[in-house]
């Protein structure tokens, strides 16, 4: 399953609720160039140098990765055990080359209510009100190009409620596979 979205939706804080609750489910933790956030939990990513993180691509050690507003960020090849569901959390750009590699993934577009909300929870998290004004206009692109590729559109209200729904998109997903 890929969850994917624009920054200040909650994809992070949705997923890691995911799994908490569901530990059936196994969660591929991304790759990032970018300093982590005051306060951001160090499972958030694998924090690495530019360095390394090319010498990961150069060994074709992911299944995507991308550069966004001067980062990298990449999803590793899934180390998972066999027959457990495994959940991306990743951006559009990522979520189409996921497309390309494995068959009929379950894609989903998480949403905040609205970008009023959105600029709140992005300002909440550190985010400075000039970096993000520039993922607010970046995340109506990422809402056409989510549509576009078919994703389940979620909007985030609360926590609970959006993993209560991609528990079910999950379950069912898995159910329909058999």
């Amino acid at each position: 399953m890929v969850v994917s979205g624009p920054g200040g939706v909650g994809k992070g804080t949705v997923v890691a609720a995911l799994v908490e609750r569901y530990p059936d489910l196994w969660l591929s933790r991304s790759w990032t160039t970018r300093p982590q956030r005051p306060g951001e939990s160090e499972q958030a990513y694998v924090f690495v140098g530019r360095a390394e993180f090319e010498d990961r691509i150069a060994a074709g050690g992911f299944l995507e990765w991308a550069e966004f507003l001067g980062n990298l960020y990449g999803t590793p090849i899934p180390e998972a055990p066999e027959g457990v569901p495994i959940i991306l959390e990743i951006d559009v750009q990522g979520a189409r080359q996921i497309l390309d590699i494995i068959d009929d993934p379950v894609l989903i577009f998480l949403e905040a209510p609205s970008p009023e909300d959105q600029r709140a929870r992005l300002e909440a998290r550190g985010d400075p009100p000039e970096k993000a004004a520039v993922r607010l206009a970046k995340a109506a692109e990422e809402a056409s190009a989510g549509v576009e590729l078919g994703a389940r559109v979620v909007v985030n209200h609360t926590v609970d409620q959006t993993v209560e729904e991609l528990y079910r998109i999950i379950t069912e997903a898995c159910a329909s596979a058999q």
